[in-house]
Formats: C-alpha cells, sequence, structure tokens
C-alpha cells in the first residue's frame, strides 16, 4: 500500500501543475488552429492570475464559498477582453503575431504590478481567504486503489480541466464550427471563397484562446499562488505553448503533454517520494520543467505539422 500512496501523490501533485497547463494549452489549440499565433498566453495567465485574486479578495464577503468560481469566471471575460489587443494587432492590422504576443506578455505583467502597486501599496497582494480545497469524489473515492489514486484529494478544477479536453476535442473535430476554425487556419482562402468569415473565426479562436489562458492563470493562482506577485506565472504559459507544440496542436494531445509538463514541474515536490530522485540537488528539480520542455520540442517538433496558415495574415483577395 505504501507504493499506491506514493504512486497517488505523485500523481495528485502533476495534476495540481498540469490542470493550468492544461486550460492554458487548450485555448492554444483553438487560436493557433484559426492560423494565429499566441505567444501571449504568458500574458493571459497573467491577466488571469490577477484578475482571479483582485476579484477574490475583493467579493469574497459577498459570495461566501462560491467566490472561487466566480472569480475564475470573471478572470475568463476579463482575459478573453484583453486577447483582443492581440486579435486587432495581428487580425486586422496584420502586425506580426509573434511580435503582437510578446507586447502581451509585457502588457499584462505591467498592468498587474501596477494596479497591485497602487490598491495595496507593495509588490504583491494579501493572500485570499477563500481559495479552492481539495476534496474527494462521493462513493467513486471508495473504489480501492483507484479511488486513491484518482478521485482523492485532487480540485474539481482538475476534473474540469480533463472533461474541457475531450470538449474541446469533440467541438473542433466533430461540429460544423471547428470545421470552419480548422479551414481558416489551413487554407482560409477556399474557406472565404465557401462563404466562411475567416476574420471573424479568427476573432473566435484568439478571444477563447483568452478566456482560457486566463482561466489557466486563475486556477492557477487560486490553488497553488493563492496571492498575485511579479512571480505567480513564471513560465508556465510558455509551457502551455510548448504543450500545443508537443500536442500537435490537438485537444487530447495538449492534455497529455500538459500533464507531463505537470508532472516535471512537480518535481521539486515529490521527489523526495522517489528513490533515485531523493538526493538530487533541488536546484535541479526547479529548473527540470524547462530542461524537459526544450528536450521534448527539441525531439518531436520536427515531426509535429502545424496548420498551413499558422502566422500568415489573411489579405482578402490575395491567393
Amino acid at each position: 500500500m505504501e507504493f499506491i500512496e506514493i504512486i497517488s501523490r505523485i500523481l495528485g501533485s502533476s495534476i495540481v501543475f498540469a490542470t493550468p497547463l492544461i486550460f492554458t494549452a487548450l485555448g492554444g489549440v483553438f487560436s493557433e488552429r484559426s492560423g494565429v499565433i499566441n505567444i501571449g498566453l504568458e500574458g493571459l495567465m497573467i491577466m488571469g492570475a490577477f484578475v482571479g485574486i483582485v476579484f477574490n479578495l475583493t467579493f469574497s464577503s459577498f459570495f461566501g464559498d462560491a467566490t472561487p468560481w466566480v472569480s475564475i469566471l470573471v478572470a475568463m471575460i476579463v482575459s478573453a477582453l484583453f486577447a483582443l489587443v492581440h486579435a486587432v494587432a495581428s487580425i486586422t492590422f496584420r502586425a506580426d503575431q509573434v511580435v503582437s504576443g510578446v507586447a502581451i506578455n509585457f502588457l499584462a505583467l505591467g498592468i498587474g504590478l501596477f494596479l497591485t502597486k497602487q490598491w495595496y501599496d507593495k509588490g504583491q497582494t494579501d493572500f485570499v481567504e477563500k481559495p479552492f480545497y481539495t476534496a474527494d469524489v462521493p462513493f467513486l473515492n471508495k473504489i480501492p486503489i483507484i479511488g486513491d489514486m484518482f478521485f482523492s484529494g485532487w480540485y474539481w478544477t482538475s476534473y474540469v480541466a480533463i472533461l474541457l479536453a475531450f470538449v474541446a476535442w469533440f467541438v473542433i473535430y466533430k461540429t460544423p464550427f471547428g470545421l470552419r476554425l480548422r479551414s481558416v487556419g489551413e487554407h482560409p482562402m477556399a474557406a472565404d471563397t465557401n462563404g466562411i468569415n475567416v476574420f471573424k473565426m479568427r476573432y473566435i479562436g484568439v478571444m477563447i484562446s483568452g478566456a482560457l489562458g486566463g482561466l489557466g492563470g486563475s486556477v492557477y493562482a487560486l490553488t497553488v499562488a493563492l496571492n498575485f506577485s511579479h512571480g505567480t506565472i513564471l513560465g508556465q504559459g510558455f509551457i502551455s505553448l510548448a504543450a500545443v507544440i508537443f500536442g500537435k496542436w490537438h485537444p487530447l494531445g495538449a492534455l497529455g503533454a500538459a500533464i507531463f509538463f505537470g508532472f516535471a514541474q512537480s518535481l521539486s515536490i515529490v521527489s523526495s517520494d522517489i528513490a533515485f530522485l531523493e538526493n538530487v540537488p533541488s536546484v535541479f528539480m526547479l529548473i527540470a520543467p524547462y530542461v524537459l520542455t526544450i528536450l521534448a520540442l527539441a525531439g518531436f517538433i520536427g515531426r509535429a505539422e502545424a496548420p498551413k496558415s499558422l502566422g500568415e495574415p489573411y489579405i482578402k483577395g490575395n491567393r
């Protein structure tokens, strides 16, 4: 049973860190399937974390136990609107999508830190009193072995993230909306010829990306960080982007890649439970997520086929 307990702890910790990556990576899939590169996933997570924490601190007495759920919904809305900056720049004005995404990252961090300083008179917010808490799934947590591993001590947001990956797969590959979204990312001219509004679909893709990126950032802030500062979101958005590429721009692939990177992020916590890692210096565990990200992309990026028009602005009438 000790072995099962160790596996349960490793799996639980991995899923905690993977959940924000899953949400954000799914957002990246929607954006990039529409043909718009979204380097700004980091900035969208930062905005989501900032809004989620500030809303939670401000309205916890009003919403009570529902505060964290309302907080992430508000974070989704604000981040979706914030993503319009990237959409307008890269779709309407045909700016370089990479440069626009990088600008989003700097802008989100600047806004978050400036308002934090103005409102809290310090470099970070207070800690929230209404975060998400782990819970057991009734009845299912009683199943031998499986119950301890998958239905005990997880956040409800983790189950939502996994379910959302399958919903995203269904939407993208089994619905007319998904077909239109993929068509504007593969061959926008052909899609336009068939009556599909390329600009509208790309705007929708980027806004969905914004909403899910904000969701990922707010979930991370309300489960792991519990406050907002310059270091709340520190590379998770870029790891999410790597999960999109590693997962070959497929929702379920992104889900698997996010869980893998989530495990890498949790190594510094769970390494004491793994015999051959317990004596490894902690600094190596802390850099492991970034090293594994580079190795994963170096090994698989050549085999991953991006949408054919990814990063190419569409000019109506041009072939």
